[in-house]
């Protein structure tokens, strides 16, 4: 199923010497933004403008196999659009969840999908004939926001994905790092109540299992008997309901606890908080503020700020992954 959508409102020039420039008139990259349940794709032109956005359900349901037909199929259907519309489509990218080798373009675990060590970078390449780039989900995402959304003129940023469940970006220079193995950022994984909770990775008190937006529905849940959503516990929470403000109180004092530690290794000048917990805006922001504040010694205080681009941050990093990589294609062939 096809949800054809405009395109994001103002999404997107990049600044000057950020997004990769140079491309030529009539040029477009496909992105490509895979979930577990939808894929959100775009048609991006080389000074970072949105030019097509349409959506897809992914249906994991019916296995890697599957999962990967379809990604190929609808990149190939991106680019007949932009033919069709007297475009020229010149790269691709692609950003899906998991542990991602980066530089050999291979999917290589990925619970949601299935994937267990696919050349995905390969195989687009191959069903397409252009260059193509592979990341995940979460760094692209940060680099979007770092390069065209609320990081946008900072250096040094952190961006962190809180949903689900919690995983970061750490975006320098407008590069985001994957790190040896490509399993760089995985902040939510950092143990920060040793007796809590045993987390989906088999440890107990990871940050994840304690701040993600799914564990504050989970705790709300285990003190009251009543099922609510993060959303509904912030709302009651602001109302002073007792046990929605002794979770959300929780929440925020395990949320700083993982930021101090993340300055302390990354001495970054602002951190983006994205993904569906910070829907909650000021309510998240103004208290985690306070209580990272706290938390510091001789760290200096990172600046908090609401991710800008939304559900749109991973396809726009998609794309910039592939402009990145078309340019260095055309530096290598004038080389």
């Amino acid at each position: 199923m096809t949800d054809p959508a405009e395109p994001p409102a103002g999404a997107g020039i990049a600044p000057a010497g950020e997004a990769p420039a140079g491309g030529r008139v009539g040029e477009v990259v496909v992105a490509l933004d895979v979930g577990g349940t939808g894929m959100k794709c775009a048609l991006v032109r080389p000074d970072g403008r949105v030019v097509h956005t349409e959506r897809h359900h992914t249906r994991a349901e019916r296995g890697p196999a599957a999962v990967v037909e379809s990604i190929l199929d609808v990149a190939e259907g991106l680019t007949g659009k932009a033919r069709a519309d007297g475009l020229t489509p010149v790269a691709v990218g692609l950003a899906v969840p998991g542990v991602v080798d980066e530089t050999t373009g291979r999917a290589i675990w990925s619970a949601n999908l299935g994937f267990r060590d696919v050349p995905l970078r390969k195989l687009l390449t191959a069903r397409l004939g252009l260059p193509a780039a592979l990341g995940h989900d979460v760094r692209v995402g940060g680099l979007a926001e770092a390069r065209l959304g609320a990081g946008r003129g900072t250096r040094h940023v952190l961006f962190l994905a809180i949903g689900t469940g919690i995983a970061a970006a750490h975006v320098v220079g407008g590069s985001a790092f994957a790190g040896a193995h490509g399993a760089a950022g995985e902040l939510g994984h950092v143990v920060v109540r040793p007796d809590g909770p045993v987390c989906g990775c088999g440890r107990r008190g990871c940050l994840e299992a304690v701040a993600s937006a799914a564990a504050v529905g989970r705790r709300y849940t285990a003190l009251t008997g009543g099922p609510a959503t993060a959303a509904e516990v912030v709302t009651r929470a602001a109302g002073g309901e007792e046990a929605a403000t002794r979770v959300w109180r929780e929440t925020i004092d395990a949320l700083a606890d993982g930021l101090a530690i993340a300055q302390a290794l990354y001495d970054t000048e602002v951190v983006v908080l994205g993904g569906g917990l910070a829907e909650a805006g000021a309510d998240l922001l103004d208290p985690l503020g306070v209580a990272l504040r706290q938390r510091l010694t001789f760290q200096t205080e990172p600046r908090l700020l609401r991710a800008a681009l939304g559900d749109e941050a991973g396809s726009l990093g998609a794309a910039l992954l592939a402009l990145d990589t078309l340019n260095r294609v055309r530096r290598h062939d004038r080389a």
